[in-house]
């Protein structure tokens, strides 16, 4: 009784690791995706509020602006595809 248990957990768990790997490989995808089309937003990363300092030959860029909306959008999506 107990291997057929012990064989019922892992095969609960394999089917967990599976859709863990399809799960990762959609993120992967999609990240992916963004990264092609981010080069055509041309207001991307250019937002008043994001920072760029020159001084000589060191160039800081931080964009604030850029992340706070990244960070808003990405909220909103996730709280409509993944509330309950």
């Amino acid at each position: 009784m107990t291997a057929r248990r012990d064989a019922r957990t892992l095969g609960g768990a394999l089917q967990d690791l599976g859709r863990f790997l399809v799960l990762l490989g959609v993120v992967v995808v999609l990240v992916g995706v963004v990264l092609l089309v981010a080069d055509r937003v041309p207001w991307l990363g250019r937002l008043p509020g994001d920072f760029t300092v020159h001084r000589g030959p060191v160039t800081f860029y931080f964009p604030l602006a850029t992340s706070i909306l990244v960070s808003i959008v990405l909220t909103v999506l996730l709280n409509l595809f993944f509330r309950r």
